[in-house]
């Protein structure tokens, strides 16, 4: 269905998607970041939040960062007449900025991406590149790893697992390349796999540390079983970016 949609929907329905992601996604990094004596900040800085968002993925730059400044001035005024505690008064301020490029900055480019030429197959490959590297990454850790790749925050995680994925993600791009993106070169497919399949496992770790850092399992229950939108999402955040970027400047022939 999400191959289906992202083929046949039109450019706002995509966009109004995105939205509803970025909605389920503000919310759940603000329950983790924000304690539950700041449930009104969670809600106005995932409204902030999504706001931000529309304005990113309408190309309105200009309103997106006026929005950003009187979010920031609104924030500021607002702790610094709740501040409830004086030592995490700035640190719970500081997360919800942070939560809005996070979340909504990342998660934009995902639309920015399929508004480009091919931009389909490149959302295409960017899932079967990360999708790849995921696979492969598990199943060459269970079978081989032994050496720890970062303990202290993903304590199943294997050095052989990351090459593993590592390998998996230049796999995925090479598919792309003879399934549906003729275009692409196999040294294009060689440097995309090497550029996204790394980011897709920093993201994962990256996801795992805010969870260890806000002492939460899963960062929502939206999924049973797989926990929230952000633990579905967290490779993909890091991969979208580059992947624009990388077809902006070097576009497919």
């Amino acid at each position: 269905m999400l191959i289906l949609f992202i083929w046949f929907a039109s450019p706002l329905l995509f966009q109004v998607l995105i939205w509803t992601v970025g909605a389920i996604g503000f919310w759940e990094f603000f329950r983790m970041a924000l304690p539950e004596g700041r449930r009104r900040e969670r809600q106005l800085a995932t409204a902030g939040g999504v706001l931000f968002l529309i304005l990113l993925c309408r190309h309105e730059f200009l309103l997106a960062f006026g929005g950003m400044t009187g979010l920031f001035l609104a924030f500021a005024i607002w702790f610094l007449f709740r501040f409830h505690n004086l030592e995490t008064v700035v640190k719970h301020n500081a997360y919800v900025f942070f939560g809005f490029f996070y979340v909504g900055g990342l998660l934009a480019h995902l639309v920015f991406l399929r508004e480009l030429p091919q931009g389909r197959e490149w959302i295409y490959l960017v899932l079967l590149v990360t999708m790849a590297s995921d696979t492969l990454a598990y199943f060459s850790g269970k079978a081989l790893g032994k050496r720890k790749l970062y303990p202290a925050i993903s304590p199943n995680k294997s050095i052989e697992g990351a090459i593993g994925g590592l390998a998996g993600a230049v796999c995925g791009a090479v598919v792309a390349k003879f399934w549906f993106m003729p275009g692409l070169g196999l040294l294009e497919c060689l440097v995309l796999g090497l550029l996204l399949g790394p980011l897709a496992q920093v993201g994962d770790l990256f996801e795992s540390m805010l969870k260890r850092s806000f002492e939460v399992k899963d960062s929502g229950a939206l999924i049973p079983g797989h926990g929230g939108i952000l633990d579905r999402l967290d490779s993909l955040l890091f991969v979208f970016p580059p992947a624009y970027y990388y077809a902006f400047l070097f576009p497919a022939g």
